[in-house]
């Protein structure tokens, strides 16, 4: 699979906002299922958010819907996450990445084996 770049982290104040980006030049971002993981310090990686391809569906994580939107720029090749009302407890390494069945998100978020980890953008959220 050809990387994936993400940008757009940094340091926010809680309640805050930030949005991500993840394109790449190697394919059309929208033949394909792409999620948002993160990876906090000491904790395990976890799904965030997911659009199927074509923007059949999108997924959420529970602890962050009604705060994180996940959308898609077909013109820039390039899917975002809108993060709201950001809290400490989404500091994080955030990565994009493939997932799912390749073109469908499943309910679950978990990574499925498809994705391909490189370096994230960190997101901070503190006072």
């Amino acid at each position: 699979q050809s990387h994936l770049v993400e940008s757009g982290g940094g340091l926010v104040q809680p309640g805050g906002s930030l949005r991500l980006s993840c394109t790449t030049s190697g394919f059309t971002l929208n033949d394909y299922a792409i999620g948002w993981f993160r990876q906090a310090p000491g904790k395990e990686r976890e799904g965030v958010a997911c659009i199927s391809k074509s923007d059949a569906s999108t997924k959420y994580a529970e602890f962050v819907k009604g705060r994180f939107t996940i959308s898609r720029d077909n013109a820039k090749n390039t899917v975002y996450l809108q993060m709201n009302s950001l809290e400490p407890e989404d500091t994080a390494v955030y990565d994009c990445a493939i997932t799912g069945s390749g073109y469908v998100c499943y309910d679950s978020l978990r990574p499925t084996g498809l994705e391909v980890w490189r370096q994230g953008t960190l997101v901070t959220v503190s006072s």
